[in-house]
């Protein structure tokens, strides 16, 4: 999930660089469809959060299923 939240966000980044391209450049702003997907790097962002804290869910499970080490 962290993974494919990070494609997502860079997705998302490089729509952002591209709208706001013509602003330096002169020219004809993009089409509101641009702009939208503009929107996928806060998406991305929320996808990664959601997936890195799974992951430490999933280890604090593990973690407290383990037996313990006499040992230790």
């Amino acid at each position: 999930m962290v993974r494919v939240g990070a494609i997502v966000f860079i997705v998302g980044a490089v729509a952002t660089l591209v709208t706001v391209a013509p602003l330096f450049l002169g020219t004809d702003p993009f089409p509101t469809i641009a702009y939208a997907l503009s929107m996928l790097m806060g998406v991305g962002f929320v996808i990664a959060g959601a997936g890195l804290l799974r992951s430490i869910a999933a280890q604090r499970r593990q973690a407290r299923s383990a037996p313990a080490d006499p040992l230790v």
